[in-house]
């Protein structure tokens, strides 16, 4: 229980994000230790105000309530956390699982797609996700009205499915799913990144679209306009190197502009489960375990030997060659000409300060700082200038 409380502390620490979380445990080698260590860190990084690290109480309780609800906390670096999920640099550091986890290591398809759905929309996916399902596929969606509940349901018709929620566990959404989520547990799983009591909003639904692709060997889009939060989740796909595929629609329904823009950028065309089944050839399955994960930048050794007028330096100059556009750390450390462990070293600092944020693909991006405005003419570019 101590270990998996500090993990979770450790995750829900006020600037440790999915990278950040990785590189802490592998440079101190526990969660405790790495807890002790991150006030000195803030305070390198040039925190002014203390640092927001939950308490041993309040992670106590979380796990408690989570408990009673019937659910577990699976961790990024632990045996049990989905393999492909795992595969994303960005993973989340720690998930909330309701139902069987060890479903979540099985060969994953996510069917997304309108909210505002038409009936044949609906119809096609419900009857995909039951085709999809009776060969061995496990279909994840995430819960919402019109696409999402029709591929749930078309799934539970013939086995189970994975659902993704934006909110807590806690909190279904929409309301009238929440019977639907229920029987989802029962049958197969629902996931969530968000902590208990955590009512879903806007802002959380990119962060459960990452959680659906994440899952999926690849993601089938049935309907979804231009501007849908389903072309987040190919996206997302996409930048996992998994697969997407897309069902054709007419171009006079706003709702399939999304998927026909989709096919245009080289989506695989779906129109029954047997054009996926096809593309991802499942009699010559992916090894999923074991897996090597990813955590997104390179890991420094755990003392970068710099005095304390050498990193003052450093720690300057790195400030005054980022922007908020994120920049390579490779490209940081052939500008600055620091060595690679002193980079790394202070790039860890500044997140945990809240001054940069560390981002998948080996990247790192300047936060703003409160009140900052990176449209004023004098905020620094990319390049400093």
């Amino acid at each position: 229980m101590t270990d998996t409380a500090d993990r979770l502390r450790l995750a829900r620490t006020d600037g440790v994000g999915p990278v950040t979380y990785r590189r802490l445990l592998h440079r101190f080698g526990t969660a405790a230790a790495a807890l002790a260590a991150l006030p000195a860190m803030a305070r390198a990084g040039g925190r002014r105000n203390p640092l927001a690290i939950p308490s041993k109480d309040a992670a106590a309780r979380e796990i408690d309530q989570l408990h009673r609800l019937g659910g577990q906390l699976l961790f990024v670096d632990t045996p049990a956390y989905p393999p492909l999920l795992a595969r994303l640099d960005d993973a989340p550091a720690a998930i909330s699982v309701l139902g069987d986890p060890s479903c979540l290591a099985a060969e994953c398809l996510a069917v997304v797609g309108s909210r505002n759905a038409s009936a044949n929309g609906r119809r096609i996916a419900e009857d995909m996700a039951a085709g999809l399902t009776e060969a061995g596929l496990l279909v994840v969606s995430g819960m919402a009205r019109g696409i999402d509940t029709a591929a749930h349901v078309g799934a539970m018709r013939v086995g189970r499915t994975i659902a993704c929620v934006a909110g807590g566990l806690d909190k279904p959404y929409p309301f009238e799913n929440a019977r639907l989520q229920e029987q989802i547990a029962e049958a197969g799983a629902v996931v969530a990144e968000a902590p208990l009591g955590t009512a879903p909003q806007a802002r959380h639904f990119p962060r459960r679209n990452r959680l659906i692709a994440g899952l999926s060997l690849g993601t089938l889009v049935v309907e979804a306009a231009l501007r849908s939060g389903s072309l987040i989740t190919a996206r997302l796909a996409i930048e996992a190197d998994r697969e997407v595929f897309a069902v054709p629609g007419s171009p006079l329904d706003p709702r399939c502009r999304g998927t026909n823009d989709l096919l245009r950028q080289g989506a695989h065309l779906a129109e029954h489960a047997d054009d996926v089944l096809a593309h991802l050839r499942l009699d010559d399955r992916r090894a999923l375990s074991p897996i090597e994960t990813r955590s997104g930048l390179a890991e420094p050794p755990p003392d970068s030997h710099m005095g304390p007028g050498e990193y003052a330096a450093a720690h300057a100059k790195l400030l005054d060659l980022l922007g908020p556009s994120p920049t390579a750390v490779d490209e940081l450390i052939r500008r600055c000409q620091f060595s690679a462990a002193a980079v790394m070293s202070i790039l860890l600092d500044l997140e945990i300060a809240g001054r940069v944020e560390l981002l998948a693909g080996n990247r790192v991006a300047l936060l703003a700082e409160p009140g900052q405005d990176w449209s004023e003419p004098d905020a620094r570019g990319p390049s400093g200038g």
